[in-house]
């Protein structure tokens, strides 16, 4: 591996080196590092695998090209149809978590928007769907990593984490249809056909049951190892190429923020100031790391410093909106537009920046005020 391979793995999997760095220079801040191995979540990293096993097994036989297509083909009109095309990744992120939403429907609108003669719409409607798969995958425990993280950390309940989340999601879906509504301006030939077919479908029914299995464990009603094992076996013998998808850099990342956070803590004198901090404000500082670190190791790193797991989780999930590295899902769209003809980066980010900093300010308001 020369040079120029390692910079590039570098720059592609930066959170992935960045918190290992941390993870390495944290041990310098602990007496027992053995000890900071305890701090590493097994039953969080289970389930996720899980999860990412078996939604990459339901994209393998092609559900979401399948239900986007079917969808989209039924909008008629523009205004109609770039509403579906925001509201999929909403509504799927939900449950297959946002960067999967965004990797399946951002393809879609590109090539429906090209076909159509739209392209002048890619860059709000991509901006816009990036921002609903964040804050569609809000609402369930399952539909983002540091969702899941938490509620198993804090042991929650269902109705307790929907009753915190619920106003954020329903003041920023009210953003999202009325800024949805103002850029679909304009006409355009929206006949479109529907494409795509789905393959292997007794395989994509068992993973549906595996879903429901996953969404059972974390709930607590199974135990993880028994999933763990059910998933595991199930996908080896019908579709393994699906365990190549998982991503197991995101596995490994949130391997070395937990060592990191556990030795961290373990420092009284760094110890007090996080407490502090979020005992000042849990909200406001786990949406503002969030801003620099991602919320995903913001909702790790914090945890240990705080039993305000509402302030918390509303802070992380709030954080996802902002710049680009709040929610690391925004950075599967800026790529993917990136890749598109003649893509206009600095219209792009201004379109982002413009959505992300109204959803960010609206709903820290809002979670002022209640």
């Amino acid at each position: 591996m020369d040079f120029g391979d390692v910079t590039g793995f570098i720059r592609g999997h930066s959170v992935l080196v960045i918190s290992a760095a941390l993870a390495l220079l944290s041990f310098a801040f602990t007496d027992d590092p053995l000890g900071s191995f305890g701090s590493v979540d097994v039953r969080t990293l289970c389930i996720l695998f899980c999860f990412m096993a078996t939604v990459a097994v339901m994209t393998g036989c092609g559900a979401f090209d399948r239900l986007g297509s079917f969808l989209v083909s039924r909008s008629n009109g523009t205004r109609a149809l770039c509403l579906t095309l925001v509201l999929i990744p909403y509504v799927c992120s939900m449950f297959i978590t946002n960067d999967v939403a965004l990797i399946t429907f951002v393809p879609l609108a590109i090539g429906v928007l090209e076909g159509i003669g739209r392209r002048d719409l890619m860059v709000p409607i991509i901006v816009l769907q990036t921002a609903a798969a964040n804050l569609g995958s809000v609402l369930t425990p399952f539909g983002n990593p540091q969702n899941l993280f938490l509620f198993s950390r804090y042991g929650l309940s269902i109705s307790d984490f929907i009753r915190v989340l619920l106003p954020m999601v329903i003041v920023g879906t009210v953003i999202l249809i009325v800024m949805t509504v103002i850029v679909s301006k304009g006409k355009g030939e929206t006949v479109i056909s529907e494409k795509g077919e789905l393959s292997h479908r007794p395989i994509l029914a068992m993973a549906f049951i595996l879903f429901v299995l996953c969404i059972a464990t974390v709930m607590r009603a199974i135990p993880f190892e028994i999933t763990l094992v059910i998933v595991i076996i199930s996908i080896l013998a019908t579709m393994p190429k699906a365990l190549m998808k998982v991503d197991y850099g995101l596995l490994l990342t949130f391997v070395f923020l937990f060592l990191f956070t556990g030795n961290i803590a373990s420092n009284p004198v760094i110890a007090d100031l996080l407490g502090g901090l979020m005992e000042w404000d849990p909200i406001t500082v786990s949406a503002l790391a969030s801003q620099f670190i991602s919320n995903v190791p913001a909702a790790v790193l914090l945890s240990g410093f705080t039993d305000d797991w509402a302030g918390l989780l509303a802070g992380v999930d709030i954080g996802g909106f902002g710049t680009p590295i709040a929610s690391m899902a925004s950075l599967i769209s800026i790529g993917l537009y990136m890749g598109t003809e003649g893509a206009d980066m600095k219209r792009f980010m201004g379109s982002f920046a413009g959505i992300n900093i109204l959803m960010l300010v609206v709903l820290l308001l809002l979670y002022k005020l209640i």
